[in-house]
């Protein structure tokens, strides 16, 4: 069948012009609807596309295809919609496979070639799970299925396990309902990192056809297989592996929060001795509309996603409360502040990385298995206390990694895995052990029951260690806040905020003196003195550094969401506390500072 010529659909071209003259719709989603009326490539949207201009739905057209949907810190991810370049769907989903394809032949040629494929339970995630096998089997990869849903950290040990050259992720992760993704790893089991991710965008971008063999024959022909029983058995054993020696007393409410972690979290919990344990029955079934979370969002970081559980785990005289993300590679928790009170709070994702620490090296070094060599690894915008924490027990911490698991798990095969001891990110992602290449929420849910269950047996709450580790290092308060800034209008406001923050950074937060600026997209820190270079990686992060020590704030873009994140970050050094829950009330009103001050610049650049 013949291409439809732009002549055929030159009354709906005009209408486009129209409507760009009359501002309905960007000029850059004008140049990209014409693109998918006159190439080839696109033929089979065309009709829909049609439907849209006639229809008169430039708002939706607009968003479909105001860009090019770009790869950012966690893969290609954003809103499903049937048609456009600036949305998920069969085409970008498509375009995504092929890419890696194609990028994976060139780097290693006549080797044999096989992709690991795993989805959880959004929306879609099977269908393009399908999708891109049928592209990789076309393109003469054997693919290795996880049928049925399961954990991204399980997908990454899948790729390691059946020695694959790369593999696909289906998932958006915390994303809304209306949102899905692919992630794309490299042969280590972590997502790409430089060269492979500019080499996979540069071929996603020059996709032309898009190879397919249909699912069900390449299912029967065995070069799609699945695997899954072999995979979880294999990602349960290392888990476990990582399980340190101490009481199994404690009552645990788990909400899988309509994810997948009934598949990776719970099986890690009860092999590790953990019985007691209920799954939070409001959350349970595995649901793409996430329907009884607040705002049909599953983010452990949103704190409202625990208020049911904990009503629920008062009932039953629960002692802590897990909850992941629907592909259980995030972990929130929640305790009650003092044994068996009714008084509940839910911890950051900061704070429990710091306990993580604390467990971790505490029972290797009562073990006698911790050494100088051994490390730590946390983000640029995860809490020092992790820093402190580790220097008290004389192991060195890398925390000069932008935002994004895979560089944690980049740094590991740069430093070598043997002594790897925790990665921590402070949107609740961790990993412990060198099985995986990305966060996992299993591991991290094993480790912080342990802690608890010893906390428990010493007749203290989770939340009074924390603050033991605050008295020995000093009281830390972080918050993490964003602008969300949708749309071609949203990402100009944004171009623009970052560049007014380079140009003319702050020079009070707070009421506290900006003593530096870090930029480490132009890699140079700028004091009253002038600029010096900066020894650091680049990425679009802006760092204000304020003169009270261990207080600052870091300004950067998402890489997976149309917003503007800021890290807040408040400290007092323990010499300094008087009265702990006081000096908690002094960092939250700072924190709350530094944020209205720095709403009101993002509103400004509006």
């Amino acid at each position: 069948m013949n291409s439809p010529t732009r002549d055929a659909y030159a009354p709906e071209l005009k209408q486009i012009d129209d409507a760009v003259a009359a501002a309905r719709v960007s000029a850059s989603a004008a140049e990209n609807i014409r693109a998918w009326l006159s190439e080839p490539r696109y033929q089979e949207y065309g009709p829909q596309v049609v439907d849209h201009i006639r229809a008169a739905k430039w708002r939706e057209l607009d968003d479909a295809f105001w860009t090019i949907i770009p790869f950012g810190t966690g893969g290609r991810r954003g809103k499903m919609y049937p048609i456009g370049s600036n949305a998920i769907n069969d085409r970008t989903i498509g375009e995504s496979a092929q890419g890696l394809a194609d990028y994976v032949k060139q780097k290693l040629g006549s080797a044999p070639l096989s992709c690991a494929i795993g989805y959880d339970t959004r929306h879609q995630s099977r269908h393009f799970a399908e999708l891109c096998s049928e592209v990789l089997v076309a393109n003469g990869f054997k693919v290795w299925f996880l049928d049925g849903y399961r954990s991204t950290p399980e997908l990454s040990v899948a790729v390691r396990h059946k020695h694959c050259s790369c593999g696909l992720m289906v998932t958006a992760s915390h994303n809304p309902p209306s949102d899905n993704a692919v992630k794309a790893y490299w042969s280590t089991g972590g997502q790409l990192l430089p060269p492979h991710d500019r080499g996979v965008i540069d071929r996603v971008m020059a996709v032309d056809r898009i190879a397919r063999t249909p699912f069900e024959q390449a299912l029967a022909g065995g070069r799609v297989e699945y695997c899954q029983q072999e995979v979880d058995a294999e990602y349960c054993r290392q888990v476990v592996k990582q399980s340190l020696p101490g009481p199994r007393q404690l009552k645990i409410l788990y909400s899988p929060m309509h994810g997948v972690g009934a598949s990776s979290v719970l099986p890690a919990l009860r092999a590790a001795g953990f019985d007691d344990i209920e799954v939070f029955g409001p959350h349970a079934e595995p649901n793409g509309d996430f329907p009884n979370v607040p705002g049909h969002v599953s983010n452990p970081e949103n704190p409202a996603t625990f208020d049911a559980p904990i009503e629920r785990a008062k009932q039953m005289g629960a002692d802590l409360v897990l909850s992941t993300d629907p592909d259980a590679d995030r972990l929130g928790c929640a305790a009650p502040r003092r044994l068996g009170g009714d008084d509940w709070d839910v911890f950051t994702g900061n704070q429990i990385g710091a306990l993580l620490a604390e467990h971790v090296l505490d029972s290797r070094k009562q073990s006698g298995m911790l050494s100088p060599k051994h490390y730590l690894v946390k983000t640029l915008v995860t809490t020092e206390m992790i820093r402190r924490i580790g220097d008290a027990y004389g192991v060195k911490t890398y925390g000069d990694l932008q935002v994004g698991f895979k560089w944690i798990g980049g740094l590991m095969d740069e430093v070598g895995p043997e002594f790897f001891l925790l990665g921590c990110e402070e949107s609740h992602g961790f990993l412990a052990g060198d099985y995986a290449r990305d966060k996992d929420a299993a591991v991290a849910a094993l480790l912080l029951a342990e802690f608890t269950a010893r906390a428990k047996a010493a007749g203290q709450s989770l939340h009074e260690k924390l603050d033991a580790l605050f008295w020995q290092h000093g009281c830390h308060a972080e918050r993490t806040v964003s602008k969300t800034m949708p749309g071609s209008e949203g990402m100009a406001r944004m171009r623009k905020l970052m560049a007014g923050f380079r140009a003319s950074p702050p020079a009070v937060i707070g009421g506290i003196k900006v003593r530096q600026t870090r930029d480490y997209f132009e890699r140079v820190v700028i004091t009253a003195s002038g600029k010096q270079p900066l020894a650091g990686p680049q990425g679009d992060m802006v760092i204000f550094d304020l003169a009270a020590e261990g207080n600052y704030v870091a300004v950067r873009p998402s890489g997976t969401e149309p917003k503007v994140k800021f890290y807040l970050f408040a400290y007092e050094p323990p010499e300094l506390i008087a009265d702990l829950e006081d000096t908690k009330r002094q960092l939250a009103e700072r924190l709350a500072s530094f944020q209205a001050e720095l709403f009101q610049l993002a509103d400004a650049a509006a």
